[in-house]
């Protein structure tokens, strides 16, 4: 049996932000996750969009969350590496029912502390945006909406949390938590038991699932699916800003913003489903993110998507973000209710879950040796002649171009499989520094990438998998192969 002192459960962005604040203390912490990889589901399917709250609901957990999270990630990003821009948002109205909302919504944003939301009369919102529709009324700015990699944001946020000390287990299921005398005692996983006196339910979309093991769960978690295009960098109608829509009583509605990596991102949908795996797309939601958008931006381009995806948000039943602890079973905190602003009060979420752990008993005691920064993987293509010249005398590997599309080299995919909590699969790649994320979607570089998976892991090429347990790439041997024993 393995030993802990916290067992975190879900290496999601709240997952990981939470195992980072408690490695500032010397404190032995686990996180466990059922998947391949760090990033959960949310955290890694989302608009990749860093709130201010300004439309969250006042006096509420989230809001104070989202609130206190937005002007950490200045220090963040820098400390951990990872790129994020405060582009600000646009919320325009293009009918007189829409802009008579106006005041509400920014009277809202003074009620959760966010008072930086500006009115913009239509010319002004025509000169920050031209790709608006030109029967826009007027609108609202929010400067402090920004733009991040939440694939780099998970993974930052893990590596430093493990070279401080925390151990993942990953391709690890919890089955079962065991308590004794109204106390946790050990979590029960198919990798063995881990005995601990604090477990931290941040498994999200199957939080309830986990809730239930101790008796726990008085709530519902429904997926709630968001679909989303992805465009070509070179498409021909852009947006400098990210553009919202003026909410209505059901949905947040669709916007369209850019990526933080120069694409156009237009989505999503808000479909709740009957079960938490299905991330198909859709002609129907698909259509559906085309019609409402355009009515915004009528020149956007649809017809320049390279790929669409789908992520499941964790609807809570009753609504509403909690991070609740028991009197009657101590050593348990449970997050549930963590939905689209989940990716920005992650930070701020480590710390909250941190005091409430030090609230029921835990000890903490700071680090003397804490280390709060970490370097992310060299970029490439972000590179100046001369520093390119200099990193491919360093590693000859950078001089290789792989990801034609990304001008990914041969270099990066190494690294991102050699480093603390290394990619072990083609998305792990993927997600790591975007080989297979252009125009081509992986049609050029994908075998390549298959191929330095095989020599770096020391597996058959037919062993290297796409992502999950036995999603493998390559079927069978060619004849050649088998003439010449490859294995």
């Amino acid at each position: 049996m393995q030993k802990t002192d916290v067992v975190v459960i879900g290496a999601g962005a709240v997952g990981c932000a939470v195992a980072r604040e408690l490695s500032k203390y010397q404190v032995h912490v686990t996180v466990v996750d059922k998947r391949d990889d760090i990033g959960g589901d949310a955290s890694k399917s989302n608009s990749a969009i860093i709130h201010t709250g300004y439309d969250a609901a006042p006096g509420t957990l989230e809001s104070q969350l989202v609130v206190a999270a937005n002007p950490m990630y200045d220090e963040l990003t820098k400390d951990l590496d990872i790129p994020f821009e405060r582009i600000g948002a646009v919320l325009p109205a293009f009918t007189g029912e829409q802009f008579e909302k106006l005041p509400a919504i920014k009277e809202k944003a003074f009620q959760n502390h966010v008072y930086d939301v500006e009115y913009l009369s239509r010319e002004e919102l025509l000169l920050k945006e031209p790709e608006l529709n030109p029967e826009v009324k007027g609108g609202l700015y929010i400067p402090r909406e920004s733009i991040i990699d939440p694939f780099i944001l998970v993974q930052a946020l893990a590596e430093n949390a493990n070279e401080n000390g925390v151990d993942f287990m990953l391709n690890t299921e919890v089955t079962d938590i065991r308590t004794a005398e109204g106390s946790v005692t050990a979590v029960v996983t198919t990798q063995g038991e881990i005995e601990t006196s604090y477990v931290v339910n941040a498994a999200a979309l199957h939080c309830d699932d986990i809730a239930a093991m101790v008796g726990k769960a008085d709530y519902k978690v429904v997926a709630r699916r968001g679909q989303f295009y992805i465009l070509d960098k070179n498409t021909n109608c852009k947006v400098k800003n990210i553009v919202l829509p003026i909410p209505t009583k059901i949905t947040k509605g669709k916007l369209m913003t850019p990526t933080i990596h120069g694409n156009m991102l237009v989505g999503p949908t808000a479909e709740d489903l009957d079960n938490k795996v299905d991330v198909s797309v859709t002609a129907e939601g698909l259509d559906s993110i085309y019609e409402d958008v355009r009515k915004m931006i009528p020149s956007v381009n649809i017809r320049d998507t390279i790929t669409q995806y789908s992520g499941l948000r964790p609807n809570r039943n009753p609504e509403g973000l909690h991070v609740d602890v028991y009197d009657d079973l101590k050593g348990y905190v449970n997050l549930s209710g963590v939905r689209s602003t989940g990716l920005t009060l992650s930070v701020a979420m480590g710390k909250y879950v941190t005091e409430k752990l030090k609230e029921i008993g835990l000890n903490l005691i700071l680090k003397d040796d804490f280390k709060k920064t970490r370097k992310g993987i060299p970029c490439f293509h972000k590179m100046t002649e001369e520093e390119q010249e200099a990193v491919i005398r360093e590693n000859p590997l950078y001089g290789t171009i792989i990801c034609r599309c990304e001008t990914i080299t041969e270099g990066e995919i190494v690294d991102a499989i050699r480093r603390p909590l290394g990619a072990r699969t083609v998305d792990a790649v993927k997600r790591r520094v975007r080989a297979g994320m252009g125009r081509c979607q992986g049609g050029f570089c994908g075998p390549k990438v298959i191929e330095i998976l095989a020599r770096e892991l020391e597996i058959p090429a037919d062993q290297v998998e796409k992502n999950l347990k036995g999603s493998y790439m390559v079927t069978g041997r060619n004849k050649k192969q088998r003439e010449n024993g490859y294995v």
